[in-house]
């Protein structure tokens, strides 16, 4: 349920905010994060696995704030058609909530869908997925995110 309409983003515009996540937002660049898909109140984006990000443990399993962050970045960025101007207009994170399954052994694969979209703020549900030790493709965690919606 939404209580703002979204708007239609054009394809060049989502192509310039993959390309400014991607390669200009230096935190998310030096991830490896990716944009996979982009559609209005839909998002998926994955960090890949890196030697980096991991816990010391046999296997080496990804360190939590990893899916933290992927979550936190999709769900925002799932509700950009929702604001007056989807490019110029920002998004805050006002809480993040955070549930892990169990432990993640390759690339972080988050789906976030936008549940709520009002005035000012904006609700998002993300569910992460991942290769788990058993050598399955599980979900690793899931999280809910509230967001100020900043319009112009």
């Amino acid at each position: 349920m939404t209580d703002v309409e979204p708007h239609d983003i054009p394809d060049e515009a989502v192509a310039m905010l993959q390309e400014y996540l991607e390669t200009e937002h230096d935190f998310l660049s030096w991830l490896g994060f990716t944009v996979d898909e982009f559609e209005t109140g839909r998002m998926v984006g994955t960090i890949p696995f890196d030697g980096k990000l991991t816990n010391p443990t046999e296997p080496p399993t990804v360190q939590g704030g990893v899916a933290s962050t992927l979550i936190d970045v999709v769900g925002g960025i799932a509700l950009r058609p929702y604001l007056d101007d989807p490019i110029d207009d920002d998004v805050a994170t006002i809480n993040l909530n955070v549930n892990y399954l169990r432990p993640a052994t390759s690339d972080l694969t988050a789906t976030a869908e936008v549940i709520r979209a009002g005035s000012s703020v904006g609700v998002s549900y993300v569910e992460v997925e991942s290769e788990t030790p058993d050598g399955e493709e599980k979900p690793v965690a899931v999280g809910q995110g509230a967001y100020r919606l900043f319009n112009g």
